[in-house]
C-alpha cells in the first residue's frame, strides 16, 4: 500500500436505509470524491432510537448490498444491525477505530438536517474524540443550526485537506449534487401505487426486491 492510501481517510455513512435511494448514493458519491476516501462504509442501523416503524433490518440490509454492488471501494457494515440494543453512532465509531487502529482518519459522513440535530444524539461531544464529521447541504435555503451548535461547529471546523493529517477531530463541509428525493416521500408514493414517482430514485435491483418481496403497501415511519 502507497504512504497515501495508508493515510487516506476511511468513510462511514450511517443510515436507516429505508429504502436505500439515489440520494445516499449520491452522498457517498460526493463525499468518497471530495474528501479523497480510501473506502466507503455504509452503516444501517440496526434499532434507530430516534426513528419508530422501520422495516425488518433484512430487507434494508438486502436493498443495500443491491444498490451498492457496481460501486468500487463501497461496502456494508452491519455491526449495528447484529448489535443488540439501540444503534448509537458513539459505539459503532469506538468500535470502528478499535478494529482499525488509533492513527486511521475516519470521517462519520452526514446530512445538514443530521447535523442540525447532533445535540440530540447519544454522547455527541464524544464524537469528535473518535472521529471526523463531514457533511453537504441540501439543495435550497436551510435553517441554520441553533446557536450552541454553531459555535461548536465553528471551533471545530476544517477542509478535507485536514482529514489526512489526523484521525479525528474536524468537523467538514462537502458540496453534493442536489437530489430531490426523500425515503418517507418515496414510500408515501410506494404506498400510494404510484411506483412511476417513486421508480426514478431507486435503482432497478431495488424496486425489483421491493415489489418481490411486497414493502411499502402501506406508510410507515417518517
Amino acid at each position: 500500500m502507497s504512504a497515501h492510501l495508508a493515510s487516506a481517510p476511511a468513510g462511514l455513512l450511517g443510515g436507516t436505509f429505508d429504502p436505500v435511494h439515489a440520494g445516499h448514493c449520491q452522498l457517498g458519491r460526493d463525499a468518497q470524491s471530495a474528501l479523497g476516501l480510501a473506502r466507503l462504509d455504509f452503516v444501517p442501523a440496526g434499532q434507530p432510537w430516534q426513528k419508530a416503524g422501520t422495516s425488518a433490518a433484512a430487507h434494508r440490509v438486502a436493498m443495500l448490498r443491491l444498490a451498492l454492488a457496481p460501486e468500487r471501494g463501497w461496502n456494508v457494515d452491519l455491526r449495528e444491525v447484529e448489535r443488540a440494543g439501540p444503534s448509537y453512532t458513539i459505539d459503532t465509531l469506538l468500535a470502528v477505530r478499535a478494529e482499525r487502529g488509533a492513527r486511521l482518519p475516519l470521517v462519520w459522513i452526514l446530512g445538514y438536517d443530521q447535523l442540525r440535530r447532533l445535540d440530540t444524539w447519544h454522547r455527541w461531544t464524544e464524537l469528535l474524540d473518535v472521529a471526523h464529521l463531514a457533511y453537504a447541504r441540501r439543495a435550497g435555503a436551510e435553517a441554520a443550526l441553533p446557536e450552541a451548535l454553531a459555535d461548536f461547529v465553528a471551533v471545530r471546523r476544517g477542509s478535507a485537506a485536514d482529514l489526512a493529517r489526523r484521525p479525528a477531530g474536524s468537523i467538514v463541509e462537502f458540496a453534493m449534487q442536489p437530489v430531490d428525493c426523500s425515503a418517507t416521500a418515496i414510500r408515501r408514493d410506494l404506498a400510494a401505487g404510484n411506483v412511476a414517482a417513486a421508480a426514478p430514485f431507486l435503482a432497478p435491483p431495488v424496486l425489483a426486491y421491493i415489489h418481490s418481496h411486497q414493502l411499502y403497501l402501506a406508510v410507515h415511519g417518517h
